[in-house]
């Protein structure tokens, strides 16, 4: 079984005809846009928001026709993938660098869903690292104060060179082995100097769909 492929494609059943749609980033995420660019090409109109510069250019290939944040006043759903979720529906994300973006989306729409497969599904969060976006001005200090809090965090690099986001920033990853009071770290991290936002998304997901037992799962906080 495909877990990444059955709950991808499940998430495209909450997409109704004439929506604008947050579209994520990530192998998973990448089921639901492939099915809806099919749903699309037989005449399905919907608009999409994505959150990187992989989606777009994905969202393009299968042929969704997209809009910017700038040119719409809402956004009906949007659907993405987590690295870790925990049974609160809050999750960690940011492991393909795209978190602010992804956040920003997620906020704006009025349902948030969630696909994951299987070995995302965690008691308490933090065995994945946290990526946090930061400017890269100054960002020694920033590592420094993240240190304060508690964690272990490391510059993520590609190819040698310290790793830039679509909005040309760095992205510190930090372990903080148990995150038992997400709500607060959150608050902590955006407090500090030079971090944009970190990929704690706490309160935001309405629904996650998921594979528990290798039966497939909708978890739901509110009604979507």
């Amino acid at each position: 079984m495909n877990e990444k492929k059955e709950v991808g494609e499940k998430a495209v059943d909450y997409v109704k005809e004439g929506m604008i749609v947050g579209l994520g980033t990530g192998s998973t995420v990448f089921y639901t846009i492939s099915k809806l660019g099919k749903l699309v090409q037989q005449g399905f109109s919907i608009k999409g928001i994505p959150t990187s510069k992989q989606t777009e250019k994905l969202a393009i290939d299968v042929g969704i026709p997209l809009v910017s944040l700038n040119e719409i006043d809402h956004i009906d759903l949007a659907i993405d993938g987590a690295d870790e979720v925990n049974r609160d529906l809050d999750l960690i994300k940011g492991g393909g660098g795209a978190l602010l973006r992804e956040k920003i989306i997620a906020k704006a729409a009025k349902t948030f869903i969630v696909v994951t497969d299987s070995h995302k599904n965690v008691d308490t969060l933090g065995t994945f690292p946290l990526p946090i976006e930061v400017v890269p001005f100054g960002y020694e200090m920033t590592i420094k104060y993240i240190r304060e809090l508690g964690g272990n965090p490391k510059l993520r690099e590609k190819d040698g060179n310290p790793f830039l986001t679509d909005n040309g920033n760095y992205i510190i990853d930090s372990s903080f082995q148990e995150i038992k009071h997400p709500n607060e770290l959150e608050k902590n991290l955006n407090l500090i100097p030079g971090v944009v936002d970190n990929g704690l998304f706490i309160g935001l997901a309405d629904a996650v769909i998921t594979i528990i037992d290798k039966k497939l799962v909708t978890n739901v906080r509110r009604l979507i």
